[in-house]
């Protein structure tokens, strides 16, 4: 089995949540890479068995300008054997703006018919004790529900 983490960070927040679902994926020998997200195609999504994208929402509710083309060219892809999860960093400080990029980019995930292998994570700021047991969960999770796929 394979996994893909795509992040996208500014204040190095979401690489530490990428770094956390990397290393869970790992404890449990799933072979795994790690990408930036400007460094990254969509289509490196159609060879693995879980996907994983890891954005931040900054600002109002806006996506990260580095990962625009990403996220509408994942509209396009047909993911229909790929599970796939969205965990991501934001402020709470931005009320109902907090966190959004995790479910729009789970929403276009949605629209490649992959497989939603576990609910959204959502960070305020840095991931602290709390949020890494349930970044492990998520992972934990996805890949229960890949296993089930096969």
């Amino acid at each position: 089995m394979q996994a893909h983490v795509v992040y996208a960070t500014i204040t190095g927040n979401n690489e530490e949540v990428a770094d956390i679902v990397v290393a869970a994926f790992e404890a449990a020998n799933i072979a795994v890479k790690k990408t930036e997200i400007s460094q990254t195609e969509v289509d490196e999504f159609e060879d693995v068995d879980i996907a994983v994208v890891v954005p931040y929402t900054y600002d109002q509710g806006s996506l990260p300008d580095e990962g625009l083309d990403f996220f509408e060219d994942l509209a396009d892809a047909t993911l229909d054997h790929v599970v796939y999860g969205v965990a991501g960093s934001g402020d709470t400080y931005y009320l109902s703006d907090y966190c959004v990029a995790v479910p729009k980019f789970e929403a276009q995930f949605a629209k490649t018919q992959a497989i939603k292998g576990a609910e959204g994570v959502k960070v305020n700021l840095r991931p602290d004790e709390t949020d890494t047991a349930a970044l492990t969960a998520f992972v934990q999770q996805l890949i229960a529900t890949a296993k089930a796929q096969h």
